[in-house]
């Protein structure tokens, strides 16, 4: 993965809903073209999403991404390189207390996946019951669906920050943690992997630090939720919006940044 002798040249942090994966089906192929060519060069792709670890690994075998870590829970926590499995922690069980001591007129208008049987989860994501089972395994953080007022929302968001837990609106669910983002743990990977260029891709407000954080960011455009606001670095074309949202709009984007790089097969680059 990482060797001093060959610099990484091009390593990719990805969202995964609605930008590498389809919003409503989750296929990720039109996305393929792209990545073989990344990975070709010797670059890499980094996952970066709010889905749990037990949802990240099975999709970074398939996409042939075992040999690079994964950005798992909002950030929250990191899947080492070929990891199989992951422990346990209590930030989760703290995040639930959390929940239930706000007043119950609050506490009632937020429903998390703690809330729902694996069926209930696959309602509200589209996703399979097993697939939903495997989102439920949480260890880090809890999404929700927010049924309250906007005023009441803020009222909840305030009342958790208090207790020291963040709320944020992803693309479709508001996600509880205790204020660890993605650009975080992308300034762990990037320290430690130390890539000749980073680049960052997602749709939603969660991946706003993220993409303004790297080299060079894409903003995949959301057709399901609000655009996300031009972010510094837009105007000098270090941040661009990619023509056509999830996995189509990746596969455009990561193969311009790649021509406009003049990366060669062997991963050197040129000019």
């Amino acid at each position: 993965m990482s060797d001093p002798d060959r610099p990484i040249p091009l390593l990719v942090f990805s969202d995964l809903d609605g930008t590498l994966l389809d919003h409503a089906s989750y296929d990720w192929s039109p996305a393929r073209p792209a990545m073989r060519r990344l990975l070709a060069i010797g670059g890499g792709c980094v996952l970066a999403t709010s889905k749990t670890a037990a949802e990240v690994i099975p999709l970074r075998a398939a996409m042939g991404l075992e040999a690079w870590p994964a950005i798992v829970e909002n950030g929250a926590g990191v899947i080492a390189p070929g990891a199989k499995a992951q422990g346990a922690g209590d930030d989760y069980l703290r995040l639930r207390d959390a929940l239930d001591a706000l007043p119950d007129a609050l506490r009632a208008s937020f429903t998390g996946f703690g809330d729902l049987d694996a069926q209930g989860v696959a309602e509200v994501t589209g996703l399979s019951f097993d697939a939903a089972t495997q989102a439920k395994r949480r260890l880090f953080s809890e999404p929700g669906t927010w049924s309250g007022s906007d005023a009441d929302r803020e009222e909840f968001i305030g009342a958790l920050a208090r207790a020291g837990v963040q709320a944020r609106m992803g693309g479709r669910f508001l996600t509880l943690s205790f204020g660890r983002t993605k650009a975080d743990a992308m300034a762990e990977v990037t320290n430690r992997l130390a890539p000749l260029r980073t680049m960052a891709l997602g749709d939603a407000p969660n991946d706003a630090e993220m993409i303004a954080s790297a080299d060079i960011g894409v903003i995949i455009p959301n057709p399901h939720g609000s655009a996300l606001p031009d972010l510094p670095g837009e105007t000098e074309g270090r941040i661009r919006r990619a023509p056509h949202p999830g996995p189509e709009g990746w596969n455009i984007t990561v193969g311009q940044v790649i021509d406009e790089l003049d990366l060669s097969q062997n991963g050197a680059r040129h000019g």
